[in-house]
């Protein structure tokens, strides 16, 4: 029994029933849904726009990387910081939405030549080059870091009774503790999901378990009249079919200096999710006694170069800039489906829900509870395998200098998020916590390498053993 569990899920190139696909697929979707409009909520990017781009972006991604590398696409909330900031500046004042869009679409279009830049590097000089700047010790912690900044957004949003629809006065103390019921019901059936259900049921866990803690909401809208189910923005649309609203960029040298250095903070991210892939699928190829080598750090060049690409297609049409999605390698890791197919399935399928307004709608309305529950576990995942690279990669914990990359890159950037909301004042500039500790880090590394470098030379020379 133990060796059929094993052998169950599918790798990059394999192609699971149609059936069994969409319903992946909708899963891949509803992970990624929560983040990717929450970006656009907090940067008044159009929602339907920013749903189009990521599922856009995502098909550019696979096409580009040939279909090797299962990655979805998802607004960055490294960016969220510098597009408020331009959109809110004086420079800007008086434009219209779409102007302030248009704008910033510049300097996210800008910022994938950042990404493709260092993965042209790393493809004519090898991936050493990068492992050089970016070892596991820096790409572990960050990975860590960006799930673990996100705690406090998780249990907010799992404490939340933001949009509700009808929650009468009397009723106020009453719903802060039903919120609680409905989070940690979504939280406890997703991780028992995934646990113990095998088979089909067994690899859908992050789309049964909202299911589950939606059906909670609906039995407590019944039992308590307090309904939970947000309530749709004034903007919705009430037709059947409705195009996202597309703006072209502006060119912008504003855009440009506030916005693609944030490229930098992805590259560490990117990295970091490259080298979870291949931890995971390569352990799935080994369970199911797979002859093919999936060598996914390898193309760690190819994998940025797409990064960039997205970045750049999203920004042309009008949606943030973006980056491959800890959330849906989290997904594929505890559902052990790494299919390309699927991911490509899931770009059509948001294409198609951001014209939708129904469908749309529909996923607006999921409580904030219920996002909130699966956040937690998602969240925590993202942290889980930044721990799960430096063990891989057989990361030394006793070495000083490591200790000391590790320890500084933790605390910049938990405590860039909850000490300075995420950007830290540096010299009259805001710094965004993830990019500051990426961007320390590295430095720090190539600092205390020099002494590695001048006793491997001296071990080349043959001057000791």
């Amino acid at each position: 029994m133990e060796n059929n569990v094993q052998k169950t899920g599918y790798l990059p190139d394999e192609w699971p029933q149609i059936w069994k696909l969409i319903l992946y697929a909708i899963q891949q979707v509803i992970v990624m849904f929560p983040a990717t409009v929450a970006v656009a909520l907090i940067t008044g990017f159009h929602i339907s726009t920013t749903i189009f781009a990521s599922g856009l972006a995502t098909m550019c991604f696979i096409l580009v990387t040939r279909g090797q590398i299962p990655l979805y696409y998802g607004s960055s909330f490294s960016y969220i910081a510098a597009i408020v900031g331009l959109m809110g500046s004086e420079a800007l004042a008086g434009a219209t939405l779409n102007e302030k869009i248009a704008t910033a679409q510049f300097g996210i279009v800008m910022s994938g030549l950042v990404s493709i830049a260092a993965g042209l590097i790393v493809m004519r000089f090898g991936r050493d080059t990068i492992e050089k700047i970016l070892p596991a010790t820096i790409t572990g912690p960050i990975a860590m870091v960006i799930g673990l900044t996100l705690a406090g957004v998780a249990l907010g949003d799992a404490a939340s009774t933001s949009g509700a629809i009808a929650i009468a006065e009397d009723q106020a103390e009453l719903a802060k503790h039903m919120v609680w019921i409905v989070s940690l019901v979504t939280l406890l059936s997703t991780i028992l999901f995934s646990v113990y259900l095998k088979g089909v049921a067994g690899q859908l866990p992050l789309l049964l378990g909202p299911i589950v803690g939606c059906v909670t909401a609906f039995i407590i809208n019944l039992a308590t009249g307090i309904n939970l189910f947000k309530t749709l923005p004034e903007t919705a649309n009430s037709g059947i079919f409705a195009l996202p609203v597309f703006t072209l960029p502006k060119p912008s040298w504003l855009a440009v200096a506030a916005i693609m250095p944030i490229a930098i903070a992805t590259i560490p991210e990117s990295t970091a999710h490259i080298y979870q892939l291949d931890i995971y699928v390569n352990d799935l190829a080994r369970k199911k006694n797979s002859k093919k080598n999936y060598n996914l750090a390898d193309k760690l060049g190819l994998n940025l170069i797409g990064d960039g690409i997205g970045d750049m297609v999203a920004g042309l049409i009008g949606g943030p800039a973006g980056t491959n999605y800890g959330e849906n390698i989290s997904a594929m890791a505890i559902t052990k489906v790494f299919s390309v197919p699927v991911l490509f399935a899931a770009a059509i399928i948001a294409m198609i829900i951001s014209c939708f307004t129904p469908l749309i709608n529909a996923i607006y309305s999921i409580p904030t509870a219920v996002i909130g529950g699966l956040e937690v576990y998602l969240f925590g995942a993202i942290a889980a395998q930044g721990i799960a690279i430096m063990i891989e990669k057989k990361a030394d914990m006793f070495s000083a200098k490591n200790i000391a990359v590790i320890a500084t890159i933790m605390v910049i950037g938990l405590g860039g998020q909850y000490q300075f909301g995420g950007n830290i004042p540096f010299f009259g500039i805001e710094v965004p916590c993830v990019a500051g500790a990426a961007i320390f880090g590295i430095l720090l590394n190539l600092l205390l390498s020099i002494g590695d470098r001048k006793k491997a030379k001296t071990v080349d020379n043959g001057e000791t053993a």
